[in-house]
């Protein structure tokens, strides 16, 4: 299995991980013959289908039913929202070791002083 990536933030789900998949065809009805399109997979990680569930709803049709489809999802279990806060967790980890270790900058070089700051007065 390929490597695929988050169709709302882009990052990249090795195959293995948790995500959420959305298959999508066009099929007619009631047209003879009956024609139906290849399947096309939309992905969204565990933290960006959360986020998508709880907003609000997007504009046309196919993100609504897609919106929909996640909604069902996110609410029927909470296997999905468990798989995103482990997500975030280890995203958190990341941060919390990368603020462990401050990175040291060197001193600035001391800037020579300029007499600009003295107000003159013209004597008079």
């Amino acid at each position: 299995m390929e490597n695929v990536r988050c169709l709302r933030c882009n990052r990249e789900l090795e195959s293995g991980r948790k995500f959420v998949a959305i298959y999508m065809f066009a099929q007619t009805v009631g047209i003879k013959p009956r024609q139906k399109s290849a399947a096309q997979r939309i992905v969204f990680c565990p933290q960006c289908s959360v986020s998508l569930a709880l907003g609000l709803a997007p504009e046309g049709a196919l993100n609504i039913a897609a919106w929909d489809m996640i909604r069902d999802l996110v609410s029927s279990d909470p296997a999905l929202n468990q798989a995103a806060w482990e997500n975030l967790r280890g995203v958190v980890r990341l941060l919390e070791a990368a603020e462990a270790q401050p990175e040291i900058l060197p001193e600035p070089e001391p800037k020579p002083r300029s007499d600009a700051w003295v107000n003159f007065s013209r004597a008079g």
